[in-house]
């Protein structure tokens, strides 16, 4: 049974034109979980909500647009026997539902509901057959942990507190019987080893999600006085690998170096890794996301059950055929229900007679405005051939020889004096300026002054008009253009722009990294 993990940072960019199927095939998973997939319910749409060979389920923010949300993908043959939405149980109104949501009480109804109001949590339940031809059950939580922002401390609480919630919901289902995976963005990098610049170690280890997760998971050697139940399943099998990382900055191109941190995880419960754990993967070939994903392989086959549980988005009305949608109604039904094509009103060819619809008209709107492109064509005044090669309204064969009606008669109706005097002027400007463009080839004559320039001048002094963006400075280390960035933090220097190395940002001894240059930009190097 493979099981993987991703943090695509979009589902909808993601997937491209090709659609889902095809990235979810190459992932080669059973049980796909990715997160931050930036849909709400009233975005998600049906190639991305019911996949060829796959059901899914979504949970999705009901605070934010385009924020946060997870997805789950099972193939049919890893179908789960139940799935729910959300860690505290709030949002489970069916039957299927997973069960299981330990000590509620330690968390007021008002916090359950902001901790699961931003669509971070997926559970499924599945069947499985051990290596020791054992059938129990296997629970998978996608998660989607929230970000510590310094700039709002709260969040940092906010973080903590879910941290708590995800440890009591997946320590409850393991107390039921069966096994218990977490996949998903921990957004917290555990050891020193786990990020490409710790800093301070002592600093580095007094960080809450640090601290978290020490007392949550189990490693080999370790005494557990606080009963730790889980494992991290590619510490365990890969303790000593270093620069294994699964988050960069694309800002910075810090991924051209390898110089990220390590927040997704395949957390496992103890008896589950010591007894099924085949292999644990990073895939860093992977690309798409400022994450990479994660995989774990298990000894144990998956069993798919019959039918899907009830939050498979393929039971959602608008996607399970009860429920009609609003452009059916906005569009004519032929006889047999299917949409009429609207065609569009073209102009016959030349010699036939026809009306033109008022859309379509080129030389006359309905108030008896002239249309500019009117004034263009030739013969204007009685009709004539307008730019698509269609005859206007008015010359076709029948009326051939006849004069043209007064309502067509082109700028001598009324309100068209503006018009024909806007037109003289433009075809006054392009008479100038072709001339002008034939003198170039020769010499440009420069006015007042009488004096002529060759081409070559005349570009110089253009020039010295418009110089355009000054050329940006070059890095004291590599003597290369450095690029222009814009500070975005809140302070007194947000908006202000500066100039930095083009190069990506790595390790200070690595020679390929970005320099430390740093300059102030002025209007004068602007």
């Amino acid at each position: 049974m493979r099981l993987l993990s991703w943090n695509v940072n979009g589902l909808r960019a993601g997937a491209g034109a090709a659609g889902l199927k095809p990235l979810l095939d190459a992932l080669g998973a059973d049980v796909i979980c990715l997160q931050e997939t930036k849909i709400t319910r009233d975005l998600l749409e049906e190639p991305l909500a019911v996949v060829e060979g796959y059901n899914a389920y979504f949970s999705f923010s009901r605070t934010r647009s385009g924020y946060s949300g997870v997805a789950t993908f099972c193939k049919a043959t890893a179908t789960p026997e139940a799935a729910e939405e959300g860690l505290s149980g709030l949002w489970t109104k069916h039957e299927g539902a997973v069960g299981c949501y330990g000590a509620p009480e330690a968390f007021t109804t008002e916090e359950l509901q902001a901790l699961d109001s931003e669509g971070r949590a997926v559970i499924t339940r599945h069947r499985i057959c051990t290596s020791e031809q054992q059938e129990t059950t296997l629970t998978v939580i996608n998660v989607y942990c929230p970000r510590a922002d310094p700039e709002k401390p709260e969040r940092g609480e906010f973080k903590l507190r879910f941290y708590h919630l995800l440890q009591a919901r997946a320590e409850a289902l393991l107390k039921a019987g069966g096994h218990v995976v977490i996949m998903g963005d921990i957004n917290t990098s555990h050891k020193p080893i786990d990020h490409c610049d710790p800093g301070d170690l002592e600093s580095f280890q007094e960080h809450p999600g640090r601290n978290w997760l020490d007392g949550f998971l189990w490693e080999p050697g370790k005494d557990s006085p606080h009963g730790e139940l889980f494992v991290d399943t590619f510490r365990f099998l890969h303790p000593t690998q270093k620069e294994a990382y699964t988050c960069w900055c694309n800002v910075t191109g810090s991924r051209h170096l390898n110089y990220g941190t390590r927040i997704d995880y395949i957390l496992a419960d103890r008896a589950l890794a010591l007894s099924e754990l085949k292999e644990a993967q990073l895939r860093p070939e992977v690309f798409g996301s400022d994450h990479c994903p994660v995989q774990a392989v298990l000894k144990s086959i998956c069993l798919g059950a019959p039918r899907c549980p009830p939050l498979c988005t393929r039971f959602l009305p608008e996607f399970a055929g009860t429920q009609q949608k609003l452009s059916r109604f906005l569009m004519k039904v032929e006889r047999n229900g299917l949409p009429e094509k609207r065609q569009k009103p073209d102009c016959v060819e030349p010699g036939a007679a026809t009306v033109v619809s008022k859309k379509s008209r080129i030389g006359q709107s309905q108030k008896g405005q002239v249309d500019l492109r009117h004034f263009f064509k030739v013969g204007s005044r009685t009709g004539g051939t307008d730019s698509s090669g269609c005859q206007s309204e008015w010359r076709t064969t029948e009326n051939s020889g006849k004069e043209p009606p007064a309502e067509t008669a082109g700028v001598d109706e009324p309100g068209s004096e503006e018009v024909a005097s806007e037109i003289q002027a433009l075809v006054g400007i392009a008479r100038e300026e072709s001339s002008m463009a034939a003198a170039n080839e020769k010499t440009v004559n420069c006015g007042k002054d009488g004096v002529t320039l060759k081409p070559t001048q005349s570009a110089a002094l253009w020039r010295s008009l418009l110089p355009g963006p000054a050329r940006p400075p070059l890095c004291k280390a590599h003597g290369e253009p450095c690029v222009l960035r814009t500070v975005k933090k809140p302070g007194p220097n947000c908006g202000r722009r500066f100039y930095v190395c083009a190069r990506p940002l790595g390790k200070s001894s690595d020679p390929r990294a970005r320099c430390d240059f740093f300059l102030w930009a002025s209007r004068g190097n602007l």
